[in-house]
Parts: structure tokens; C-alpha cells; sequence
């Protein structure tokens, strides 16, 4: 850790840099802390480095689940669900995280100091320090909770440990050798960083002024105009304090989750506020109706399925190279197992098996309408082709190209654009492409999983319940109505393996099916299962790929060049 901070000593002033245009040459061309601090691009610079390490959808950390195998043989998520995690080779660690929250105490510090003027007009500068203040606390807490995700555990001692939580920028010889907190203290810790930056920043930016949140409607002075300039829609993909109140939600979930602390609590908690969010957008009937597949859009805008996102990527077919099929110029990174699109329902809302009318011969007809669109099967158009994975399939089918093409018979259709094309000549035609942070079907599926915990399938909670949810998404996907099978579960214990299910093909290729089944508990050595066609009939591939995670590995490790150097810093139990 502490060659984190001496990193950050040396070339916080260069980022910096990325909020201005032109920089005067000084003496050595060094730069100070009073220099930075005195200039508000230069400081909003080391701010803007917490906002580089936000982690979106495109980890592909499945990989490492039941629901896909990656071709790539090098591929950290494969080698580590293949044996070979430990605590010095960990694909999924979030220790990286604690140079982000270093940036955000450096910039703290700076704000703690009062010397840089964003604005000379008082007014204004007040403002701009209760934003940017609110958004760092925001991005500590948030960047602490990466942490928590990635490396909470039982200790060697026995004990549910959390993460160290820093709170101050500490130089090169100060004191990085501290224990971790409890699990319960640094979910706390956390939670504290949110609620303050909750009292800091705006609910949304671009607010009317009605709309305007009183720790800013209620400073002397205050003038709208001014307030605009500040908190204008131009900031709209920075951190906000809806966005805050969705990150305590998930993170109130996921202490409340069995591995953890299995409370009712958090899950009261987690219930409530994404209830309260939830019914800002109209409750279920806010469920956006092109939430299914959101990321086809062109459209630059901020729906019922937005609730953050980065940047849009204008004209790219990066994703695309990685993971269409070989016969349309891509590389097939991605397999989707049987294990996932046996997930998939058929379509009248029933466990796709044969005696609810799935037929193993013909396996795609008459399911759930996702399973089209997020997996590619055999015979599917895509990506300018007819994609084959069986006999007579050419480089499609399964194993034909070593690294390339499909090992389970299926390919990725999630999160890619299939009108991108990418030519023999290695030209390709691009698509916009969105890189989401956060959903509102998640926040959806948040509240269904604790109101059902808190009191099965009809709690309801601020007028929702499990049930009410469930149905809708359903519903959106195109389960036929009526949903039969929804209406038959009764038990919590049944509501809780469908909100399961739901959360595993709605949330699918986002990166949460890795960490759901880790605060579930669940089986981490699925064998990945593949389906054939070979020239007459589909036929099982029943040992695609075989797991082998130790069975500790619930709870990921400390990296283990931490533990040596930090004597109080506590290691996971078996790593």
C-alpha cells in the first residue's frame, strides 16, 4: 500500500492535469501541493481519479461461474475457476481500490484546506465545495465497498472480518500497518461516508428550482442561476445522492445476505430505500419496457433503466471483435453454458423440463423470449450470419478453432450490438455503446429479494412486494399471462429461488452472478455443461469444463504481498 501513495505523490500533479487545457511551465516543472490546491482543474484532477476506477459490467467475470466458460486459455477468470486461485494470483481482487480512496483523502484534504477558489463569486464557490466534497466522500465509501466485496471474510481467527477503512491520506512513512474491521464495523464505515455525502450533494443534477434540495436552497443567498451553474445537467454522470441511495441499497443487501451477516436489518434497509427510489419512478409500473435489452439503443438518454451509467462509446465494435463468432469475424470469447440456458424458463413461466413441455430435441422452441436474445444458438441469425455450432457448422462449431470458436455450443448475444459488422478486411461498421454502472431492474431486484426475506412473497413494501416485481419483469420479458407458475409459490424459501433465477438472467454478463453466488453460499464447483448438435440429434457435453475452487473460497483473499508486509493485517481463513 504504501507504494500506492508514493505513486500518487509522484504523479498526482500530471492527472491533474486532465481538467485543463494548458499548463505554464514552472520551475522544474514540479508542482507542490499548495500549487495544486490553488488551482481548481489541477485539484478537481486528483478527484476525477476515483471516478476511473468505477467498475462496470464488462469484467465477463463469469467466466468463473456456472454460467459461462471463456475460450481464452490465459484468461484469469478461467484459470482461477479452473484451480489456480490463491492469494498471489486473484483475477477478482479489489485491494486496487485503495489507491482510488488515497486520491479521494488526498482531494479531502485539499477541500479540508479552503484555499482553492472554484468560483469568485462566494455564493457559487460554497457550492461547488458541498458538491465536490459530497461527491468524494461518495467515491470513498463506494471504493471501500469494492473492497468489502472483494476480500470480506471469515478470518484465520474465526471472526467475520471486513477491510481496513482509511479515512486520511497518509504519507510514505506513516502507518499502513492496520488491522481490518469487523464485517459489521466497515459496512458501517462505509454507510457513514454515504449518509454524509448524502447531506452534500444534490438528488439529481438539473433539478428545477422547486426541486432544489435544501442544504442548497437554504444557504444565504441563494440564487438559482448560480445553483445552475454548479449543478447543472452537464454533471450528470457524475455521482449524485440518488445514486448514493441505490449504492446503500446494494450494499445494505448484500450485508444482509447469508454468507454475511443474514440480517433482517439490512434487509429492512435495503427495502426501504430502494422502495423509496423505486417509487419515484412510478413503483413496478415504472419497470422500463425496453429494459430487456437496453444496451441496443442509440440514444443519448437517461431512461427508467439508467440509473448511472459512464460515458456512451461512440462507433466502436471492440466488444464485438472479442466476442461474435468466428464465421462473422470474431473471436467467440464468451460461451454461455447448458447451466445458464437451462435458467431460462420455457415461455409459459414454468422450469424449462420435459414435463412442462421442454423437448430435448428441439430445445430453444417455446421458451422464455431472453434466452434469444442474450444467447446465440444453433442455427441463429447474428452478427451478418447464420451462426451453426454442430455438424456441418465450419469454424462455428463447437471446438473447430482452438481459442475461437464456441466450447459449449452456445455464444454471447448480451450486451452486444447486433447490427455492428466487422468486415473480412478488418474494417468494422461500430455501434454506441453503453457502459452501465447501475440499473433500475437491479434496484427492482433488491427490493424483491428483502421484501421477501423480510416477509415472504406478498410483503409488501411502500406498496411493492416480491410478487408484484417478479411478475413484471416477467411480464416485460414475455412469460405468458397469466403467469401460472408465479402464482403457484406460496413460500419464501420457493420466491427465494425465482428472484434467484430472475436476478441470474436479468443481471447475466454484468458481473454479479460471480459475487450473488459468493453472499448466497452457494455450490461454486458446477460442472460447465455444453449441448451438441451432431448431425441427427442434440446431445448433452456434460463436462465442459470442471471447477475447482477450494472449498474456503466463498471469501476471496487478501492479496498476500498485503499480509506480509502488514503484520495486523488478517488473512481469510485457508488462503
Amino acid at each position: 500500500m504504501k507504494n500506492l501513495i508514493k505513486y500518487i505523490l509522484i504523479v498526482f500533479v500530471f492527472t491533474g492535469m486532465i481538467a485543463c487545457d494548458t499548463l505554464d511551465p514552472i520551475e522544474e516543472n514540479r508542482l507542490e501541493f499548495d500549487d495544486v490546491s490553488a488551482n481548481p482543474d489541477r485539484a478537481e484532477g486528483i478527484l476525477l481519479n476515483a471516478y476511473s476506477g468505477l467498475i462496470n459490467q464488462n469484467t465477463f467475470s463469469e467466466g468463473g461461474t456456472d454460467d459461462a466458460v471463456n475460450n481464452q486459455l490465459n484468461n484469469g477468470y478461467k484459470r482461477m475457476a479452473n484451480g489456480q486461485l490463491n492469494s498471489q494470483f486473484n483475477p477478482a481482487s479489489r485491494w486496487g481500490s485503495y489507491e482510488r480512496v488515497f486520491w479521494v483523502n488526498k482531494f479531502l484534504k485539499i477541500i479540508d484546506a479552503r484555499e482553492t477558489v472554484w468560483s469568485r463569486d462566494t455564493l457559487t464557490n460554497d457550492m461547488f465545495y458541498l458538491r465536490l466534497e459530497g461527491e468524494a466522500l461518495a467515491l470513498r465509501g463506494l471504493h471501500h465497498f469494492y473492497a468489502l466485496e472483494g476480500h470480506a471474510g471469515v478470518g484465520a481467527s474465526g471472526e467475520l472480518l471486513g477491510i481496513p477503512y482509511f479515512t486520511e491520506f497518509i504519507d510514505p512513512d506513516g502507518n499502513f500497518n492496520v488491522p481490518r474491521l469487523s464485517f459489521e464495523a466497515s459496512v458501517q464505515a462505509i454507510m457513514a461516508d454515504f449518509d454524509k455525502a448524502l447531506t452534500l450533494l444534490p438528488t439529481d443534477y438539473g433539478l428545477s428550482e422547486g426541486e432544489v434540495d435544501p442544504w442548497y436552497a437554504d444557504l444565504e443567498g441563494f440564487d438559482y442561476v448560480k445553483y445552475q451553474v454548479v449543478n447543472d445537467n452537464y454533471f450528470d454522470l457524475r455521482i449524485s445522492g440518488r445514486i448514493v441511495k441505490a449504492l446503500k441499497a446494494r450494499l445494505a443487501l448484500f450485508a444482509a445476505s447469508p454468507s454475511f451477516l443474514d440480517n433482517q436489518g439490512y434487509y429492512t434497509m435495503a427495502a426501504d430505500i430502494s422502495s423509496d427510489l423505486l417509487n419515484d419512478i412510478g413503483g413496478v409500473s415504472g419497470l422500463d419496457p425496453d429494459g430487456v435489452e437496453y444496451y441496443t439503443s442509440d440514444e443519448d438518454i437517461n431512461s427508467n433503466e439508467m440509473l448511472w451509467r459512464g460515458s456512451l462509446a461512440g462507433n466502436s465494435s471492440a466488444l464485438e471483435e472479442r466476442m461474435f463468432p468466428p464465421s462473422v469475424n470474431g473471436n467467440g470469447e464468451i460461451n454461455p453454458t447448458q447451466n445458464f440456458v437451462d435458467a431460462f424458463p420455457m415461455e409459459s413461466g414454468f422450469p424449462a423440463t420435459q414435463e412442462n413441455g421442454y423437448d430435448p430435441q428441439n430445445p430453444y422452441e417455446n421458451r422464455d423470449p431472453r434466452l434469444k436474445k442474450y444467447v446465440v444458438t444453433n442455427g441463429d441469425e447474428f452478427g451478418g450470419g447464420t451462426i451453426n455450432t454442430g455438424v456441418g457448422g465450419g469454424l462455428d462449431r463447437v471446438d473447430s478453432i482452438a481459442q475461437q470458436s464456441t466450447t459449449t455450443g452456445y455464444y454471447l448475444k448480451k450486451l452486444l450490438r447486433p447490427d455492428v459488422r466487422i468486415n473480412n478486411n478488418g474494417t468494422a461498421q461500430g455501434k454506441r455503446h453503453y457502459n452501465v454502472l447501475f440499473r433500475y431492474t437491479e434496484l427492482f431486484l433488491i427490493l424483491a429479494e428483502s421484501a421477501n426475506e423480510l416477509g415472504g412473497p406478498d410483503n409488501v413494501v411502500n406498496g411493492m412486494s416480491a410478487r408484484d416485481i417478479i411478475g413484471a419483469i416477467r411480464n416485460r420479458a414475455g412469460i405468458a399471462q397469466p403467469d401460472t407458475y408465479l402464482a403457484s409459490i406460496t413460500s419464501r424459501e420457493a420466491m427465494r429461488d425465482l428472484i434467484r433465477n430472475e436476478r441470474r438472467i436479468e443481471l447475466s454478463f454484468e458481473g454479479r452472478r460471480f459475487w450473488d453466488m459468493r453472499r448466497w453460499g452457494l455450490f461454486l464447483n458446477e460442472t460447465a455443461k455444453g449441448y451438441f448438435f451432431d448431425g441427427d440429434n442434440y446431445v448433452e457435453l456434460p463436462s465442459v469444463e470442471i471447477r475447482n475452487y477450494q472449498p474456503f473460497a466463498t471469501y476471496m483473499p487478501i492479496p498476500n504481498a498485503e499480509t506480509i508486509k502488514f503484520s495486523e493485517l488478517e488473512q481469510n481463513f485457508g488462503w
